[in-house]
């Protein structure tokens, strides 16, 4: 059979295999058809806080979370962007947010993966925003923003946190220019603590102004 799949997956004995994940929360949440209702902030931090940045190849006694890094980038975003609305800012704290159900695959891993990794993404990435009143699909200006503070934030997990020297760095992730030896405190924090600082900023950048 040749054609476009129907973006169904098949189980044991072709019976459909479960596309979905049960969360602490109690909601199922549908991979592959994602609602904005199954969605919930608990649930995200509780993931981003358990998924381990740079594949878990980083100093400390812990890892460096997802969770930790996505208030990293807001925090980088705001200062190359004071000007921005609260909903950018909160956007900045949320654009890794699928990975609380997908995880973080190294960019190398991505590469081989191809359009079906990022399909799915995609959908989840739709799904939260709509639930925290941002676009479904966000605008190309701030994405790319966003873009460059995750950047910036990656450079400076690879030189203080995974053992890459500074030229390799710049080389990868690009110069940080003036936000050269920013402080961001980038220090590797147990799973509860960083669950409970993502929650305590996106609680601050939610509230409507």
């Amino acid at each position: 059979m040749t054609g476009k799949t129907s973006g169904k997956i098949s189980g044991k004995e072709g019976a459909p295999a479960r596309a979905w994940q049960r969360m602490l929360s109690g909601r199922r949440l549908d991979l592959l058809e994602p609602s904005p209702l199954d969605v919930e902030i608990a649930d995200i931090a509780h993931g981003l806080a358990r998924v381990a940045r740079w594949n878990g190849q980083t100093v400390g006694a812990h890892a460096f979370s997802v969770a930790q890094h996505s208030i990293a980038v807001e925090q980088i975003f705001t200062t190359l962007y004071p000007e921005a609305p609260q909903a950018h800012r909160l956007y900045a704290l949320l654009h890794d947010a699928p990975e609380y159900v997908i995880g973080d695959m190294i960019s190398p891993f991505k590469s081989v993966m191809g359009g079906s990794y990022r399909e799915v993404e995609a959908r989840l990435e739709t799904a939260i925003n709509l639930r925290f009143g941002l676009p479904g699909i966000v605008p190309v200006p701030l994405k790319k923003k966003v873009k460059k503070a995750d950047m910036v934030c990656a450079f400076f997990e690879a030189t203080q946190l995974a053992g890459f020297s500074r030229a390799e760095s710049v080389k990868l992730f690009g110069d940080p220019g003036e936000l050269d030896g920013t402080p961001l405190g980038l220090d590797c924090i147990s799973a509860g603590q960083a669950e409970t600082r993502f929650l305590a900023r996106f609680s601050e950048l939610s509230v409507v102004v």
